[in-house]
């Protein structure tokens, strides 16, 4: 199977800390997806997100600076149980957090769907409930 790697870098508008908890709270994970999201904060927890479109488990995760996940979808193209790996890296920056998303393993076939999702179905809403 051939995989693509996703790079994206997006700029919130407030501390690393609640971008971090935007992404590890269940409630505030549901809140901007939309969906139902249960989120464990431990290493080797796993992770179910858009009533269980996307689920996975946690490799690393360092609070409000790094989390590392296993990622799998529930979508045409994807192989059963293959799972990417999706790290999200926060920074200060200039006017708030750069968070920075690299994600291989991603099915070639599902690449351009995957990597336009994180703009319509994570960075938009939540930039959007981050300014509420």
């Amino acid at each position: 199977m051939q995989t693509r790697t996703i790079r994206q870098t997006v700029l919130f508008h407030c501390s690393p800390h609640a971008v971090f908890e935007l992404l590890m709270d269940s409630k505030k994970h549901s809140k901007f997806t939309g969906g139902k999201a249960t989120v464990s904060r431990k290493v080797g927890g796993k992770f179910s997100i858009f009533d269980g479109g996307l689920y996975g488990k946690n490799l690393e995760l360092k609070k409000d600076r790094k989390i590392v996940q296993a990622w799998a979808c529930k979508m045409n193209g994807w192989p059963a149980e293959h799972f990417s790996i999706a790290t999200f890296t926060f920074a200060a920056a200039k006017g708030g957090t750069k968070l920075t998303l690299v994600q291989p393993g991603v099915p070639a076939g599902c690449f351009k769907d995957i990597s336009n999702g994180w703009y319509t179905y994570y960075w938009e809403p939540m930039k959007e409930m981050l300014e509420e």
